[in-house]
């Protein structure tokens, strides 16, 4: 869960509420993060154990709301989310499990053969988020279409691209305008995909190894607990079919070919026949646009002050590069794109991003 470390304002008056109902706090820490206007702060519980504080500003009253009806969802299908342990969304705090201290993402440096098992379970879990009823998800939130997709790539133009000079110059001034093409068509294609319920954001920085449990191995047995709690799902909708994949394959940890090309296999969408794309072009289309998304809004976050995914960028962009040399409609643009790219795809400049 990312916010901005900081005891909010609000923070006194849930505590105190918290208190008045009976829950003993002996203290309160606030967890690292990164911009987003939620805070949360991890309490300990005078009777043992924690929990985990969700605190909510005015505007995002429905957000609150939101984050249990998909956990209800979700929870129904088998996935493990934060247990609700007491909320009023109307002031503006919810009090929920604590899944554990250290997301997937933070278990970064451990040997792949001892991760390989939790993105399995991953894997496993996108299918389960899938079967969700598409009609109820549907009512959550605004589709994952054509014009969200789009809308997200600006954002990267806009904080990433253009600050940087990466959209043209030096003798190549149509670069810019033949990437927004591009780029228009990869969205058009993905929206037009039929589309299937999804996290949004699953990546391993919402993914939580749940003590006691270790991951299953490839072919779990039916209805086995899943060992990995999903957090952040209140933007869970309906959209492109290998998003979710394209998020935990293409986010923050990036897993070695060998193991890629196994998850892929894993997930249904098997090695293309030789000179066609197969059922993967869906997935490279979404991790293309996943990822140039990602490295926008690392540029967004640096150019308010947080910087700490700056280092993301690189390896990112490279991910990105590698998804559009795959696909029809960006292949020929991917070489001008890599040498226009190379500074910040070395790192170079980067830094200029910060205010």
């Amino acid at each position: 869960m990312e916010s901005i470390p900081k005891a909010p304002l609000a923070l006194p008056a849930a505590l105190e509420e918290l208190r008045r109902r009976g829950r003993a706090i002996r203290a309160a820490r606030p967890m690292p993060g990164d911009v987003s206007r939620r805070c949360y702060v991890r309490l300990e519980l005078e009777a043992g154990g924690t929990a985990v504080l969700a605190l909510y500003p005015p505007e995002l009253e429905d957000t609150c709301r939101r984050y249990f009806r998909s956990g209800r969802l979700l929870a129904a299908a088998g996935v493990r989310v934060p247990a609700a342990l007491d909320r009023d969304c109307g002031a503006g705090w919810a009090l929920l499990e604590d899944l554990g201290e250290r997301t997937l993402y933070e278990h970064e440096g451990r040997p792949w053969g001892e991760l390989a098992g939790w993105f399995e379970d991953a894997v496993h879990t996108i299918g389960r988020i899938a079967s969700l009823p598409a009609a109820a998800v549907a009512e959550l939130n605004p589709p994952l279409d054509r014009e969200l997709l789009a809308r997200e790539l600006r954002q990267t133009r806009e904080h990433f691209l253009e600050p940087l000079g990466l959209t043209g110059g030096r003798g190549d001034v149509a670069l810019g305008a033949e990437l927004e093409a591009a780029l228009g068509t990869l969205c058009a294609r993905l929206g037009a995909e039929p589309p299937v319920p999804c996290h949004r954001d699953f990546g391993a920085r919402n993914l939580v190894p749940l003590a006691g449990l270790a991951p299953p191995g490839a072919q779990p047995p039916p209805g086995s607990e899943s060992a990995l709690g999903v957090l952040d799902h209140q933007d869970l909708r309906l959209g492109p079919p290998a998003y979710d994949l394209a998020s935990l394959l293409n986010d923050s940890l990036f897993p070695p070919p060998e193991l890629e090309e196994r998850l892929l296999e894993l997930a249904g969408l098997p090695v293309p026949a030789a000179g066609g794309g197969g059922a993967r072009t869906g997935y490279h289309r979404a991790a293309g646009q996943r990822t140039l998304k990602a490295v926008g809004s690392y540029a967004a976050f640096a150019r308010r002050g947080a910087g700490r995914h700056l280092r993301l960028i690189p390896p990112t962009l490279e991910r990105a590069l590698g998804h559009l040399r795959r696909l029809p409609e960006t292949a020929a643009l991917a070489p001008r794109l890599a040498e226009r790219w190379r500074p910040a795809l070395a790192g170079e400049g980067l830094e200029r991003l910060l205010p």
